[in-house]
């Protein structure tokens, strides 16, 4: 029998008309139909699982070939295929909704498919946001959930989360299905950390995000909002009721430029401007309490994702748009896709230029940037990038408004409180290799371990601090 021919080009999935979506906050990206995600699925060549490259590059370790000969096996029957497919990712990841939007797969699972050495890696994050889309808009994950539903919910113990971010939302949902009762400990009013505040709708819809939350209430696991541990709560208080923490709070403090001009108005972080827009819908206003003042032309200041986001959050607020970025485009950090994206929308971007005075005007609002111009020196380093120096010639750039994406770091409220927990000078958690910290029972992982990373990274860490977690408390309760 002669072999399948091999696919070299992926299935592309659809998307929303530029000049459409910039003028809302609709999804861009449509995914695939069942058919077209089959077509997708058979370029796979079912590397073995113990061999395979791509559950290697998964932080959460999804059995990936595994969900994908699932989806195609059962092509007459698109109901079967589907729960086949999601019990096989639910195992490793419980919000594969959300992974398949905002996770960079070309730099982890798809970087090392080997599809990807004659062709187009397979679309293994599209092909993931597929199946959660259509078991959710079909029942069939709520018929799925009941058989991950452990019968033994909380009779192995308590444990407390704090943070319902992607590293405390994995880990209180691994935690749940191995029978403890998970209690999930949230600063602000919905929960979600940066996964509500920090995405726009146009990357991830907030009503799937609440259905994917809403799967851990149904595995008992509680979640009680506008609860700050550190002030509402001690962590000592924790302990004193559960049998471990899982600190898992992110990096929610923007840094700042220290720079002439900083205190002027419309002066926004990145940080500030997508939770007004993302978790306080100020761009619906007066509909929604929450306005945000912009202006006709904004200045985002960085070139990762959030940067990203800001720009084209901005963009649909009627601005026009530049990303200035000290560095070349080739070292810029933001997905090939955002950059794509926002590009397409009318976003533009200047490289080589460092922001060294904002200039206000007579009422105390910018109205101008100036920056050096930078070029870069020598060789790459161990990540990449060549060291950048002034030129000593500036530009000035006008800008009525200015948001700043220049990155984050975790805050101290915790450790401010409970002084015994060790941290980093960049306030980071210290951990073991087990994820616990300098405190016996309190974990911690994503951000506030590592900074600013990704979700599927965090995942990761929730995932890993579960099983550390289920050993602590089973040793702790072992007869002495």
């Amino acid at each position: 029998m002669a072999k399948p021919k091999l696919i070299k080009e992926r299935v592309p999935t659809p998307e929303v008309p530029v000049e459409e979506r910039v003028k809302s906050f609709v999804e861009v990206n449509l995914g695939y139909d069942f058919d077209s995600a089959v077509k997708e699925a058979e370029r796979c060549i079912q590397c073995p699982p113990e061999y395979a490259p791509c559950i290697k590059g998964c932080p959460v370790h999804i059995n990936i070939p595994g969900f994908i000969k699932a989806l195609r096996e059962n092509s007459e029957n698109p109901d079967e295929a589907v729960k086949n497919a999601l019990h096989v990712i639910w195992n490793d990841n419980t919000l594969p909704a959300v992974t398949g939007r905002v996770c960079p797969q070309e730099e982890q699972c798809e970087a090392p498919c080997v599809m990807g050495k004659v062709g187009d890696p397979i679309n293994i994050g599209k092909l993931e946001r597929f199946v959660a889309d259509y078991a959710r808009k079909h029942g069939i994950d709520e018929e799925l959930l009941k058989e991950f539903i452990s019968e033994e919910n909380g009779i192995k113990g308590k444990v407390a989360v704090v943070g319902s971010g992607p590293a405390g939302l994995t880990c209180a949902g691994e935690l749940a299905k191995m029978g403890y009762k998970v209690t999930i400990f949230e600063a602000l009013h919905k929960p979600g950390g940066v996964l509500i505040y920090g995405i726009p709708e146009f990357r991830l819809p907030k009503e799937i995000l609440d259905k994917e939350i809403a799967k851990l209430h149904e595995l008992g696991v509680e979640i009680k909002l506008d609860h700050i541990v550190g002030k509402t709560v001690t962590l000592e208080e924790l302990l004193e009721e559960y049998d471990a923490v899982f600190i898992g709070t992110g990096a929610g403090t923007p840094k700042l430029l220290n720079i002439p001009g900083i205190l002027l108005d419309r002066i926004y972080t990145a940080n500030e401007f997508l939770t007004r827009i993302n978790l306080m819908k100020a761009y619906l206003f007066p509909e929604y309490d929450e306005p945000i003042a912009i202006g006709k032309k904004t200045i985002v200041i960085g070139a990762g994702n959030t940067a990203m986001d800001a720009a084209r959050s901005a963009l649909r607020m009627g601005s026009e748009v530049v990303i200035a970025y000290r560095r070349g485009r080739e070292d810029m950090t933001a997905r090939i896709e955002e950059i794509k994206h926002a590009e397409e929308e009318g976003v533009k971007f200047e490289f080589f230029l460092n922001p060294v005075e904002f200039i206000g005007d007579e009422n105390g609002k910018v109205k101008a940037v100036k920056f050096e111009k930078m070029r870069p020196l020598g060789e790459r380093d161990a990540k990449g990038k060549r060291r950048i120096v002034g030129t000593g010639e500036y530009v000035t750039l006008e800008a009525d408004t200015v948001i700043i994406s220049i990155g984050l770091e975790p805050n101290r409220i915790i450790s401010e409180e409970a002084t015994a927990l060790k941290t980093n000078p960049d306030g980071t958690l210290v951990v073991d290799e087990n994820l616990m910290t300098s405190i016996p029972g309190v974990f911690a992982g994503g951000d506030a371990i590592r900074g600013e990373a990704t979700v599927i990274l965090a995942m990761g860490d929730g995932k890993k601090a579960a099983k550390a977690i289920d050993e602590y408390i089973k040793k702790k309760r072992l007869p002495a």
